[in-house]
């Protein structure tokens, strides 16, 4: 047994320096590495542990492990197997299939120093030397997976780059469809424990204030100016377990009144037990309650209104109203739509920020409207981490963009090019931002730039 155990070992010591020397492109040879399933299995369950070590030093103490990720890490096993099956039927080499598959992961432990390493010196970075570094991360990454076919297979021409578009599919399938998740996740204890004292709904003060906290931020709302193209701010964070979506809206807001002159015909619907006792609460019926009120003081013909929204979202584009213990309606974009139609406001500009959100902009685009979305129908939005003041695409898009322009479609542009940099620094799935734009409302929008353009 211990004859077994210390060859096994042996083996495992010979793949790690084996795969470091490739991924530093140092001389190596297939011979270098030990290739068996016993060792490409005691390989793997290495890799598993690094990873595990790497998130727990990103994540810290206290946390908990990830199933989920989990799930993914052992996924890859197959998906690379089946990719050196595909490489040595390509090179009719039938050894290839796993030392190459011996090789790829390898690698592993090398990028995962690498990526700790990284991930301790970013946060003293600037914004834009951190997506380069993430960019020539991922270029290494891929640079060192071709190495590993050449060291293992050579040169054999067009056979070589078939086999080379294989490992490059498999890349891009890691990188872009299923990135590595964190194995242990943090636990904020601090904001757990904040939570569990915070305010209640059902605390009978802040219950029986809400009505009154409605109708007074609904009466504060200023009518419309004869001749001026005034812009109106609903915002609405309607998610009250996660901070982020509130201090996200906070700060929105406070970007409106202040930089596009919503300040007087501004509104805030929010869950969070932080502001119970002096905000109303974010239900679709105080939604609808809030546009009619909106569509009421403005002049359909002049002015704008401005519709932020900022949650989590479902595969079935249903929009989270969440304040526990209330049992909320969920907003889907028929309902919406219908609230929308029903206030009778023409012109406008809606933003809905939460995963697969662009399940929203078919129910709601129109010719007199702009839909912009953090993400696509079927895909998730990042950045909503505890402690977090802005989701990725709201810092994009209201704490980046809409600070240098007061154009609502030139920021989105600003906003969707620097998610995607984000995202691909950090090997996410891409969110895929989207804009739409009535035919009708653009001039609408080039008067209201030009009007907010204007020294005051």
């Amino acid at each position: 047994m211990k004859s077994s155990l210390a060859v096994l070992a042996h083996g495992l010591r010979c793949n790690i320096v084996a795969g470091a020397r490739l991924a530093a492109f140092l001389q190596v040879r297939p011979l270098d590495f030990r290739v068996s399933p016993a060792d490409f299995a005691v390989l793997a369950a290495f890799v598993g542990v690094v990873a595990f070590g790497a998130s727990f030093v990103r994540g810290g103490w206290p946390g908990y492990l990830n199933a989920a990720a989990l799930s993914l890490l052992l996924a890859e096993i197959p998906l690379v197997l089946a990719a050196c099956v595909l490489v040595a039927a390509i090179l009719r080499r039938r050894e290839l299939v796993l030392g190459l598959g011996t090789a790829l992961f390898a690698l592993d432990p090398a990028f995962a120093a690498a990526s700790v390493a990284l991930e301790l010196a970013l946060d003293a970075l600037p914004s834009g030397a951190v997506t380069a570094v993430g960019v020539a991360y991922l270029a290494w990454a891929f640079a060192a997976t071709l190495r590993a076919l050449l060291v293992f297979a050579g040169r054999q021409g067009v056979r070589t780059a078939a086999a080379a578009a294989v490992l490059t599919a498999l890349f891009a399938a890691f990188v872009q469809v299923m990135p590595r998740a964190e194995l242990w996740v943090h636990r904020d204890l601090e904001a757990e424990r904040a939570a569990a004292t915070a305010p209640s709904i059902l605390d009978e003060r802040f219950f029986h204030r809400q009505q009154r906290l409605l109708d007074e931020a609904l009466a504060r709302l200023e009518r419309e100016r004869p001749g001026v193209e005034d812009l109106y701010f609903v915002g609405v964070a309607p998610y009250a377990s996660q901070e982020v979506f509130a201090r996200e809206l906070t700060a929105v807001r406070k970007l409106f009144d202040e930089r596009f002159g919503t300040a007087g015909r501004s509104i805030a619907l929010v869950n969070s037990p932080a502001t119970l006792h002096d905000t109303p609460i974010a239900t679709a019926t105080n939604l609808r309650a809030a546009l009619e009120r909106v569509g009421r003081l403005m002049n359909p013909e002049e002015d704008v209104l401005f519709l932020f929204i900022t949650t989590h979202g479902d595969e079935r584009h249903e929009l989270a109203f969440e304040l526990p213990p209330l049992a909320l309606q969920q907003l889907t974009p028929t309902a919406l739509a219908r609230a929308l139609q029903d206030s009778g406001i023409k012109w406008k500009v809606l933003v809905v920020s939460a995963c697969y959100s662009g399940g929203f902009v078919e129910p709601l685009k129109d010719a007199n409207t702009v839909v912009i979305t953090a993400a696509d129908a079927k895909s998730t939005s990042f950045g909503c981490a505890a402690g977090r003041d802005f989701t990725y695409f709201g810092r994009a898009y209201f704490g980046e963009a809409l600070g240098r322009t007061f154009s609502f479609t030139e920021a989105f542009e600003r906003a969707r090019a620097s998610v995607g940099e984000q995202e691909r620094a950090e090997r996410l799935a891409p969110s895929s931002p989207q804009i739409f734009v009535g035919n009708a409302v653009r001039e609408k929008l080039v008067s209201i730039e030009r009007r907010l353009a204007m020294p005051h």
